[in-house]
């Protein structure tokens, strides 16, 4: 019995697309060779993987199990050639940095072209999703090191305070409250208020704000994403709790104005999340020390603390 490492490369895309057709067009190969290549494998192991009697190929239970010892291979092969770029040093090689979708949006952008001026031979990648999806990616190996509004909990996660950031209440300019010098929880009953999508850490910030000005039953929207949220407060639909790094350009042009709430939101960690049984190559390290620089985030609202300085 043996274990080609190719054809469980081509069975993982297969499970993870869940088709044939699918992972063909990921893996630039015909569905015959696909499948050929899958059923090939199970001869090998003797076993049926995929059970293919349905609309999408799902793994049998001898494939789940083969899958999760799948993701441990190709995860030991990242830390692999990791390490050997640590002799090369940074040449050469690819960053693929996670965000939430605040940070990934608003903060990796620019933070990444500083990177890309000091090692101009690494290629960078980001992936953006709400910090559920992030997670999901870096306990499954998918991306080595992520920056993620809030502190992500586990065993398995290493997470690091690198920065700040509020949240601020924000209408349309024609808002009644806008322009006030100070606004009281009171003033905004009866409002609708527009709230990130479930699984978002903003969401569950949103809701402890809400909670904690006695507005829990105030009428309410779900919108997917910040910047359909900041489109549909300028439209009139609602008001908003939302980072303020992400309407910093908005409220300077005028198309969003700032409702001062008192209590004001407490400010929220963004943080550098890693796994700390993975080993960080080069590249990843090159980014934690440029991260670990960052004083304040450069494009937010300004503040007493950011006035005057070039972060």
């Amino acid at each position: 019995m043996e274990l080609n490492l190719h054809r469980l490369w081509i069975f993982m895309q297969v499970v993870e697309h869940q088709g044939f057709s699918a992972a063909a067009q990921k893996l630039y190969m015909s569905q015959p060779s696909v499948s050929n290549q899958v059923r090939r494998l199970e001869q090998s192991l003797r076993v049926t993987l995929v059970d293919r009697s349905g609309t999408r190929a799902r793994p049998t239970a001898e494939g789940e199990v083969l899958a999760e010892y799948g993701k441990r291979v190709f995860l030991l092969a990242e830390e692999a050639v990791a390490a050997v770029q640590q002799v090369s040093g940074l040449a050469t090689g690819r960053l693929l940095v996670g965000g939430s979708t605040t940070v990934g949006t608003y903060l990796l952008p620019a933070l990444l072209a500083r990177y890309r001026e000091r090692h101009p031979a690494i290629e960078c990648d980001i992936f953006v999703g709400n910090g559920e999806a992030v997670q999901e990616q870096l306990l499954g190996g998918g991306i080595g090191i992520a920056v993620v509004a809030g502190s992500p909990h586990g065993d398995r996660l290493v997470v690091e305070t690198v920065l700040d950031e509020r949240l601020v209440l924000v209408a349309a300019p024609g808002h009644r409250l806008a322009g006030a010098a100070e606004v009281t929880p009171e003033e905004l009953a009866g409002a609708r208020f527009l709230l990130r999508e479930p699984g978002s850490q903003t969401r569950s910030l949103q809701e402890q704000v809400l909670a904690d000005w006695a507005l829990e039953d105030v009428p309410r929207a779900d919108i997917w994403g910040p910047e359909a949220v900041k489109q549909c407060v300028a439209a009139g639909l609602g008001l908003a709790l939302i980072s303020e790094h992400a309407v910093g350009e908005d409220v300077r042009a005028g198309r969003l104005a700032v409702l001062p709430v008192e209590p004001a939101p407490l400010p929220r960690p963004v943080s550098l999340v890693h796994r700390r049984d993975r080993l960080l190559s080069p590249a990843e390290r090159a980014f934690l020390t440029l991260l670990r620089e960052l004083r304040h985030w450069p494009g937010g609202l300004p503040t007493a603390e950011t006035a005057g300085t070039d972060e």
